[in-house]
């Protein structure tokens, strides 16, 4: 894990400039023409499945989940997920996403999608999804198309286009 001491602490709208300092330093400009953004820019993540990790004061990562649906199946896409750089490789990512998914099937939900390398996300239960099984708006690499079960058989005749799930919108 780490030697640092870290907080994990739910989201909450006062994060929302530093969160976006962080996502600026991390991921850059480019970060607006990725395909999870197109989903995000159309549903706000949820507060209560998304977390922040502090070292004493300090904010030095984030993980956000918001709704969407695959086809009519309720599910969850997780981030982005970054931490500090200097930070980077003390177990902070990893205990940000253990704790962004035990909250999410706690609290009933049963599918957790997001775009990323199957070698390091693969480590935490998230594989491949099969190509032409999910679409999504804009281009994705179909190989960091990763689906984690949060109840087994949960992606069982899954399929369908990856949007927004519009009822969950407050």
């Amino acid at each position: 894990m780490t030697d640092l001491s870290i907080t994990i602490l739910a989201e909450t709208p006062n994060d929302a400039q530093a969160i976006e300092r962080l996502h600026q330093r991390t991921f850059g400009p480019g970060r607006f023409v990725l395909s999870a953004y197109r989903l995000r820019e159309h549903v706000d993540h949820l507060l209560d499945l998304s977390f922040t990790a502090h070292i004493g004061t300090l904010l030095v990562g984030s993980v956000r989940q918001l709704p969407i649906c695959i086809g009519d199946t309720p599910a969850l896409l997780l981030g982005p997920l970054t931490v500090e750089p200097p930070f980077r490789g003390r177990g902070i990512g990893r205990a940000l996403m253990d704790h962004a998914l035990a909250e999410a099937k706690a609290k009933g939900h049963r599918l957790v999608v997001l775009v990323g390398d199957e070698p390091y996300y693969g480590r935490m239960g998230f594989k491949r999804i099969a190509s032409g099984v999910t679409t999504m708006p804009g281009p994705v690499d179909p190989a960091r198309l990763l689906v984690h079960e949060l109840e087994e058989g949960a992606f069982a005749n899954v399929s369908g286009a990856i949007r927004p799930d519009w009822n969950a919108v407050a």
